[in-house]
């Protein structure tokens, strides 16, 4: 069985995403997904596990927190945090986490523990990854999938919307507005505000396109 394996996409879903996920038989979406609109098109490719993550706000008060789930004869655990996970992991043969947009993959035991980073908006210089997974007879063979700096600058669903919220961040800063005022006022990602803000505070004269080729849109 083919799994994919994703987080925090804030909203977010490039194209390579999207054509890594392509034969997948299930999708785990690991938390911060931010929209609705965003599981509706992963629910076209395969049938998606996700859980809430801490930025998934009003909209997302139906997702559970944490699962626990049987798939592919895989006994598994998911939530956003890793500081969430249960102390000891034993009892899952695949735990997924999310929230640090780091890649981790380890094997403690019999466990896979994976961390499949952010496949969403490019936070500093992280990279940006997903996971696909290989079951068979109860083995599990991990791909990274490392999408390129910068990604193409095609239209897909989100970026037009995302563009817009920075447009905005950039206004709202010029009128003395911190982050965290902002991400309050309109209900976004803080932290996904708190990276815009930075980066127009810290180049002069840059544009919303030119914030988004740093981010790697």
């Amino acid at each position: 069985m083919k799994i994919g394996v994703l987080s925090d996409t804030h909203g977010l879903l490039r194209p390579e995403a999207l054509s890594a996920l392509e034969g997948c038989e299930a999708i785990l979406h690991a938390g911060d997904i931010n929209r609705q609109e965003l599981l509706d098109a992963l629910s076209r490719i395969a049938p998606v596990r996700v859980v809430r993550g801490n930025n998934d706000k009003a909209w997302a008060e139906h997702i559970p927190l944490c699962l626990d789930f049987e798939l592919a004869g895989l006994r598994v655990y998911m939530t956003h945090k890793k500081k969430d996970l249960p102390s000891d992991l034993s009892a899952w043969d695949l735990v997924v986490c999310g929230h640090s947009h780091r890649y981790e993959e380890a094997r403690l035991g019999n466990t896979l523990l994976l961390n499949p980073g952010s496949c969403g908006p490019r936070r500093f210089n992280q990279a940006i990854t997903l996971a696909v997974l290989e079951v068979e007879s109860g083995r599990i063979a991990v791909r990274r999938v490392d999408i390129p700096h910068p990604g193409r600058a095609v239209a897909v669903p989100g970026l037009a919307d995302l563009k817009a919220q920075i447009e905005t961040v950039m206004k709202e800063t010029q009128k003395g507005r911190g982050p965290g005022e902002i991400a309050g006022r309109h209900g976004w990602d803080a932290a996904l505000v708190a990276q815009i803000a930075r980066l127009y505070v810290t180049h002069p004269g840059v544009t919303a396109d030119g914030i988004m080729a740093k981010m790697g849109l």
